[in-house]
């Protein structure tokens, strides 16, 4: 029976990985093939690093520079050489076909928690060599540093103006159980004009006490000049907001609030007219003009709907905030939109794990998708202009 090359990933994340645009895992991918690479040396050679044995064919004789010109963009690789034979890695000579193996090893890193004797077994059978469980080990701890080390970095550099917080959940197996964990998410406007991807991490709820260690790290991490953050409503994180960042402004979702009135609104006849109401509410172009409206939408509805009259009168306000900012800045600082975007994608590569194995698995893949996105948004266009900014925005 002639053999069959099995891959332990739905084929629908295979397809995401292979044909989208991954710019920023270029150093994960070149560290990986780097160490397959390695690897691979070590097994031609039939001894580990300095053991005298006599099944040892070769010597090692140092690298060689090699850029690698891949769908990611070009890879800086260091071509592990030897003194006398003729070796040279598969890696580089099987093309299209190794580089579908490198992707299914990270894609079980990101996904699959890891597991050293899954991705020994995709590198044996696709690359045709083997690889020990330390060669695995090493490039997870790698991978994982590697993001580690983008979560953790300085936030200092300079101010964020503008901080969008956000959430979703996602399917995680703990403890033998499967429970919903929630990914908080944090995105800044910088000085600069440029949205950045400022953290993630992955909790068991959304209680007070994991929103406020998220956001403690954020300052500790030197996040400063923050002018204003836009959410969602969620009690944890509004008593995290207020007891780390207490003396700065807050806009509520004027999107949410929009969803969240139809949930008092006393007859479905009456969603699409309140719905359009709210906007013109928001829509107005001051503060006093939208308490003036907003004061007659609430006598208009005390006799119709008092439920929904007392819940306007109570949070509507809550999206006005937004008033007290430059006039160009105010359709991007109305809403979250620009964290519900990035939750989609997140969304979308995570939607074929279905369950994920453990949280580090889960943050893995969140990280790579948002480190991804930062990457981009660093170097992209400038989202809003502050003063003295003349650069075009998106």
């Amino acid at each position: 029976m002639a053999h069959q090359t099995h891959y332990t990933l739905p084929d629908p994340l295979l397809e995401v990985l292979l044909t989208e645009e991954q710019d920023g895992l270029r150093l994960l991918m070149e560290r990986l093939l780097n160490l397959l690479m390695l690897a691979e040396r070590q097994a031609y050679l039939r001894a580990e690093p300095y053991q005298r044995t006599p099944e040892r064919r070769d010597q090692a004789n140092g690298f060689k520079p090699k850029t690698l010109k891949t769908r990611l963009g070009p890879l800086d690789l260091r071509v592990p050489q030897v003194r006398k034979g003729s070796f040279y890695p598969s890696v580089l000579t099987k093309g299209l076909r190794s580089e579908r193996a490198a992707w299914n090893v990270l894609a079980e890193m990101y996904v699959h928690g890891v597991s050293t004797r899954k991705v020994a077994t995709l590198v044996e059978e696709v690359l045709g060599f083997e690889v020990s469980s330390a060669t695995v080990s090493r490039a997870a701890q790698d991978l994982d540093e590697t993001l580690q080390a983008w979560r953790e970095r300085p936030l200092g550099e300079q101010p964020c103006r503008y901080l969008y917080l956000d959430a979703h959940y996602e399917h995680v197996r703990v403890d033998g159980q499967i429970r919903d964990v929630v990914v908080l998410v944090a995105v800044g406007v910088c000085a600069d004009g440029h949205r950045r991807v400022l953290g993630v991490d992955v909790a068991l709820s959304e209680q007070e006490v994991h929103w406020r260690q998220f956001l403690q790290r954020l300052v500790k991490r030197g996040l400063r000049g923050v002018q204003l953050i836009i959410s969602d409503d969620h009690a944890g994180l509004r008593a995290a907001r207020q007891a780390v960042f207490g003396g700065i402004p807050w806009q509520r979702c004027q999107f949410h609030l929009q969803q969240n009135a139809q949930a008092y609104v006393p007859r479905k006849e009456m969603q699409a007219e309140v719905a359009a109401r709210i906007r013109q509410i928001f829509n107005t172009p001051n503060r006093a003009q939208a308490e003036q409206q907003l004061k007659e939408l609430v006598a208009e509805m005390e006799k119709r709907a008092p439920r929904l009259a007392r819940w306007l009168e109570e949070n509507l306000p809550e999206g006005f905030t937004v008033f007290g900012f430059p006039e160009s800045h105010r359709r991007k600082l109305r809403t979250n939109n620009i964290t519900e975007r990035l939750t989609r994608e997140m969304r979308r590569r995570a939607r074929v794990v279905s369950i994920f194995p453990n949280e580090a698995a889960c943050l893995r893949l969140m990280s790579a998708v948002l480190m991804e996105q930062d990457e981009a948004w660093a170097t992209g266009r400038l989202y809003l202009r502050f003063e003295g900014d003349t650069e075009r925005t998106t």
